[in-house]
């Protein structure tokens, strides 16, 4: 018998409304891997895990202090055009999921875990290009 997972959306708006009311100024920069708080999403998109809802995600471009273009990570090794496996972490190779890119709001940010090294970055912008064409 197939197991679905029920999704917890009403778990998510509260940590949501809770995301919206705070004033949440951090430091950061293009190449920096933060943990965010990404959500419960529909269909295919990238989901956050535990009770946080949380994802570790690429900066990949800083647009202003509140707004940047991010790339989920998983641990998840996958191939292909859409994904980028590199290090950043000692012995864990990670995926950037590339066409799961989005806008993020620096609301959703819980902390600085690492940096992707900058050779790992450019190739990680140029797939990002040709994805978008």
């Amino acid at each position: 018998m197939l197991s679905i997972k029920m999704k917890q959306y009403n778990e998510w708006n509260e940590v949501k409304k809770d995301l919206d009311s705070k004033d949440n100024k951090v430091f950061f920069k293009e190449r920096d891997i933060f943990w965010l708080k990404v959500g419960e999403n529909i269909g295919y998109e990238q989901n956050g895990k535990g009770e946080k809802f949380q994802r570790p995600v690429l900066v990949v471009r800083k647009y202003t202090n509140d707004m940047f273009l991010g790339v989920p990570l998983s641990t998840t090794l996958r191939e292909g055009s859409f994904f980028f496996q590199f290090k950043f972490l000692e012995n864990k190779i990670s995926t950037a999921l590339l066409v799961q890119n989005r806008l993020f709001s620096t609301k959703r940010f819980m902390k600085k875990i690492g940096k992707i090294n900058e050779k790992d970055f450019i190739s990680i912008k140029e797939k990002l290009k040709s994805l978008i064409g």
